[in-house]
């Protein structure tokens, strides 16, 4: 594998999907805190990322990593 440059974006997620075909759909949760009550709350968000030997399934918790465009949505790959 590549290794990880300072730009890339790196995350930590957990799999929601593995129906597609080397796809698999990361789920990566954060908490933000509120601007004006300051109350910290949890905002995730959906990348889909690149698994080319369809190793991962569902639940399993990933590493993802920015890369140049693979597809239309496809902009992560899975790293571990």
């Amino acid at each position: 594998m590549k290794t990880q440059d300072k730009k890339n974006k790196v995350f930590k997620g957990v799999v929601t999907s593995d129906k597609m075909d080397k796809t698999v759909v990361v789920s990566v949760s954060r908490f933000v805190k509120h601007p004006l009550y300051g109350k910290f709350y949890k905002v995730s968000k959906k990348y889909k990322a690149h698994d080319e030997g369809n190793i991962y399934k569902t639940g399993d918790k990933v590493e993802i990593m920015e890369t140049k465009p693979i597809s239309k949505d496809k902009r992560f790959k899975v790293i571990s």
